[in-house]
């Protein structure tokens, strides 16, 4: 039997009619008397008091409530069954009346939805009552027996739940009186975490998960461990990850597979929507009214109880604020944030796996499971990252569409509009698309972090390093580099990580890296050093501008200037790194943009990518020639490297024709000892060894080698390169001893100077190797060769073309020492795919 419970201190004092005081309505405990006498004179009361009042709809529920009343009269047996109904309906009247009583047209307006809606539900009732009777009519005594009935006993508890549903939000809202905007009025009623407590029940309407939630069983196992495992403590676990990842999702299957006592949803993406969220829990276990008292019962109360708080995305909401300080209880957190991960148990959500992934798509699109399907859904899924909330759109598109074979082409050619559309049809109550979602983070991050990510937009999503921009924050405007005033946009965002003494500011840039971090809108690798941006994060947010050149220009430069700043001795290796960023910018007009074709032309010229080197190296010299003529130094430059492009092309008359024009130019412009003319004159030397023209190669590069120990010493790197050359020239003209010697030094050398791992040092052995190899020493050779693979696989990965070659050289040295089976073992290829490899390399050489 239900009690209205006395008034607390906040309440509304009770008002009074013509005299009559009119409390909520009491049923005394374990009364056996007619407890509806005292139901009627008090809706009787209300109604004629509501007569008076200028609200038709306040008059036409009080009516009702009456006629209930007078119609459950008539039933004479086991009344009792509907009492609660009855009592709940007289109790929502009664603080309907109070409430107008105390705040008039305020409150009248108000409640006008809260009336019309159970005005409706007690017609209903009403109806159902006297259908029964006229059923049963005839069967004395047997009320109880109709109302046990499956069908009659459903249709009474739904539309009692309902009644008491709107007591309690009727209950909320005369608590929060006037203090609250309609708004949020609205949304404390309407919010999940509003509880309307069903009959028998102790769970809150907490909302289901979607209908095909799908997989994410290994992520469900660990919280039901972590759950399940009695520690003493209060059990917090946290769901963190990047918006559309599913984290509410799994948190809500969880739920649904759990039995707690009683589970609190509250919406945790304001401090406005927490507040309302805790204050419900008060409201709904009569405690209070407020967020502090709901702490205090969740504090106090040892019962299996969880709170859910979803959606804990903004950084600058102190959480700890609003958990219950105790050791008991539960507590599950989804957040975008990754810092949160301190309050306790963590996974983080990313990608579904490829199976569950498939499985989700079809089942949204309507489409079976056929080999056929499975085969569409595998290369769709993989095209979305196997993201859930972009794969619920693809399929909710395809069960429009009807079309699941021709989705593909269509996304790779609309992709922004795709990830943008909402369906018309939801399984859940997830508001947002993919792009929305991002949308809504991106708009909390401060400009410069906005800025930062859109940059790194024009990127590749993956290898984003600090070491791009603290490098190209030292850039010295060298003369054959964009000036200044051509760099403004890109000296101005980097001035922001930039102190007064030009230092590079590593704390600023980690607070703004930070910022984008706590909506997972990027990820950061602690070992390696680097940031990644989820693919499909990575096209939204370029997808996002309006104009996009303005930042593609800067990004260029930005990158430009970092290539810029490399030492020489580092850029071969940090062009392994920087290739893949330089083919995603896909160099932009220079008509445009600051230019900077000739530091992008050495990314490609050490990556082995030669036929985009030779475009850029063409028009670079073209410009060079036009702008600063023929005789200029860096055209020299330009043609130089040109050249030095041909060569790797194999097209080694046209590398022969510009080398020793750059020579003779360089020699007279500049003089026969300048930098430039040696190197001029041991790139000609290595074009004449490469077309068999020994003995001019040799006479240059004893010259350049002599001048080189004159001028800069016998260690220096340009000293030890002239030798290198003269060793190579030495070993193909098969005076193999005499190359030994020079290369041996030379690796002694590079090891003392710059270390075994140097790339200069692995060329070192690697020359060292092939003159083992031609002496018959295979066994040294091997000793060298393995080394040299291995640390090239770490340094510039498996593919690259100096990795290849090693590869072909150790299968090769294999082979002769007889081992079939390292030979084979060399990264598990087969000797006859291996043989085009050695085939290609060996014939360069």
């Amino acid at each position: 039997m239900s009690t209205a419970s006395p008034p607390t201190s906040g309440s509304p004092a009770p008002h009074t009619i013509r005299g009559t005081i009119l409390r909520p309505f009491k049923v005394p405990p374990k009364s056996k008397s007619d407890w509806l006498a005292p139901a009627i004179i008090t809706a009787k009361t209300i109604t004629a008091a509501a007569e008076c009042a200028p609200f038709p709809y306040v008059k036409g529920v009080s009516g009702t409530v009456l006629i209930l009343l007078e119609t459950v009269v008539t039933v004479k047996k086991n009344r009792e069954d509907l009492e609660e109904l009855c009592s709940s309906s007289t109790e929502i009247i009664t603080i309907l009346h109070d409430q107008i009583k105390a705040h008039g047209n305020t409150a009248a307006v108000k409640f006008k939805g809260l009336c019309e809606e159970l005005e409706s539900y007690l017609e209903a009732v009403i109806l159902a009552i006297r259908n029964m009777q006229d059923r049963f009519k005839g069967f004395r005594g047997r009320v109880k027996e109709f109302l046990k009935s499956s069908s009659l006993t459903e249709e009474i508890a739904g539309y009692q739940a309902q009644i008491q549903g709107v007591c309690s939000k009727l209950k909320l809202m005369a608590i929060v009186e006037t203090n609250f905007k309609v708004d949020e009025i609205h949304a404390i009623v309407t919010a999940p975490s509003f509880a309307v407590v069903k009959a028998g029940q102790n769970i809150n309407n907490c909302p289901p998960p979607s209908r095909i939630f799908q997989g994410r069983q290994a992520i469900l196992d660990k919280m039901h461990q972590f759950f399940n495992t009695d520690s003493g403590e209060q059990h917090i676990y946290v769901l963190y990850g990047l918006g559309g990842a599913g984290k509410t999702q799994i948190a809500l299957k969880f739920i649904e597979q759990s039995s707690f006592s009683d589970v609190f949803f509250v919406d945790t993406s304001k401090v406005e929507t927490i507040d309302t969220g805790l204050k419900s829990i008060a409201v709904s276990k009569n405690v209070g009214n407020s967020a502090q008292d709901a702490l205090r019962w969740l504090e106090s109360s040892h019962s299996n109880w969880l709170v859910f708080f979803d959606n804990a995305d903004d950084p600058k909401i102190n959480l700890n604020d609003f958990l219950p300080k105790c050791n008991h209880g539960n507590i599950i957190i989804t957040s975008r944030n990754p810092d949160l991960r301190s309050y306790g148990a963590h996974t983080l959500v990313s990608d579904m796996e490829e199976a569950d992934a498939t499985t989700l798509l079809l089942r949204r699109a309507n489409k079976e499971s056929s080999e056929e399907n499975l085969k569409l859904a595998i290369e769709i899924v993989k095209e979305l990252y196997y993201l859930p909330l972009a794969i619920i759109q693809a399929g909710a598109f395809i069960s429009k569409s009807e079309d699941l074979e021709g989705y593909l082409a269509l996304y790779q050619s609309n992709q922004a509009r795709l990830l943008s559309e909402k369906a018309a049809q939801s399984h859940d109550d997830y508001a947002q698309t993919v792009f929305t979602t991002w949308q809504i983070s991106f708009n909390q991050l401060s400009h410069l972090a906005a800025t930062l990510l859109q940059l790194c937009s024009f990127l590749h999503y993956i290898g984003i390093s600090e070491d791009m921009f603290s490098t190209a924050s030292k850039y010295d405007f060298p003369s054959w580099s964009p000036p200044r005033e051509e760099l403004q946009e890109p000296l101005e965002f980097l001035s922001h990580f930039v102190e007064p003494t030009g230092e590079w500011n590593s704390l600023k840039f980690l607070d703004i890296t930070n910022e984008i971090k706590a909506y997972s809108l990027i990820s950061f690798d602690a070992k390696a050093k680097l940031f990644s941006i989820h693919p499909l994060v990575h096209a939204w947010s370029r997808s996002a501008l309006s104009d996009e050149i303005p930042l593609q220009s800067c990004m260029n430069s930005i990158l430009g200037m970092c290539i810029t700043e490399i030492p020489a001795h580092e850029i071969e290796l940090a062009s392994v790194w920087l290739i893949p960023h330089i083919v995603l910018l896909k160099y932009a007009n220079p008509d445009r943009v600051a230019d900077f074709r000739m530091a992008f032309w050495q990314i490609y010229y050490y990556t082995g990518r030669f036929k985009d080197a030779q475009a850029i190296a063409e028009q670079v010299l073209e410009k060079s020639q036009l702008i600063l003529g023929e005789d200029d130094p860096n055209t020299l430059v330009a043609m130089g490297n040109l050249a030095s492009t041909y060569s790797k092309l194999g097209e080694l008359q046209k590398a022969k024709k510009l080398k020793v024009l750059v020579l003779e130019k360089c020699t007279k412009i500049l003089g026969e000892d300048h930098p430039h003319t040696l190197f001029a004159m041991g790139n000609l030397a290595q074009t004449y060894s490469h077309l068999g023209e020994f003995q001019k190669a040799k006479e240059l590069e004893v010259l350049v080698l002599e001048k080189r120990r004159k001028l800069l010493g016998e260690d220096h790197p340009d000293t030890l390169i002239a030798m290198g050359n003269l060793a190579t020239t030495y070993y193909k003209r098969g005076k193999l001893q005499k190359a030994m010697e020079l290369e041996v030094l030379v690796l002694e050398k590079r090891r003392k100077l710059l270390g075994e791992d140097h790339l200069d040092t692995l060329v070192a052995m690697e020359n060292l190797a092939r003159t083992y190899s031609g002496l018959e020493e295979f066994q040294k050779a091997e000793e060298l060769e393995v080394p040299v693979l291995e640390k090239r696989r770490k340094l510039l990965g498996a593919d690259h073309p100096d990795t290849l070659r090693a590869m072909a050289n150790l299968t090769v040295t294999h082979s002769t020492l007889g081992d079939l089976n390292k030979a084979l073992g060399c990264r598990g290829y087969s000797i006859i795919a291996i043989h085009p490899v050695i085939t290609v390399y060996i014939n360069a050489m």
